[in-house]
């Protein structure tokens, strides 16, 4: 459900001060576990770790990005692959068909007469 436009995008006080006292160009990364904090003007050219439940995801705010969430851009499920023994098998055939053309000798080249 999204915030209601009376009350306004909601950006955490705590990040703004954080904000407010860094200079745009500094390398310092800021850390923050508030990921449903909206990305204002101010944010963009500062670099904002992102908890994503385990570990910080650096994210450098873009005008393109004014207006979207801190979490948008940390996301928290790791895809590993679909499929089962099948899959596993064609990945598997594949690897072994790169491995063996990498190891066959390179066809002998005649100079040109």
């Amino acid at each position: 459900m999204s915030r209601s436009l009376k009350k306004g995008p909601f950006t955490d006080p705590k990040l703004l001060k954080k904000v407010g006292k860094l200079r745009v160009g500094d390398k310092t990364v800021i850390k923050t576990w508030s990921r449903d904090s909206v990305i204002t003007p101010e944010m963009v050219g500062f670099t904002f770790g992102v908890h994503n439940g385990k570990n910080h995801i650096s994210v450098t705010p873009s005008e393109n990005m004014v207006g979207h969430r801190l979490g948008e851009f940390s996301p928290t499920r790791k895809f590993v692959r679909h499929g089962g023994r099948m899959q596993k098998e064609a990945e598997m055939a594949a690897a072994a068909a790169a491995t063996a053309s990498a190891k066959a000798p390179a066809a002998p080249t005649t100079p040109a007469k």
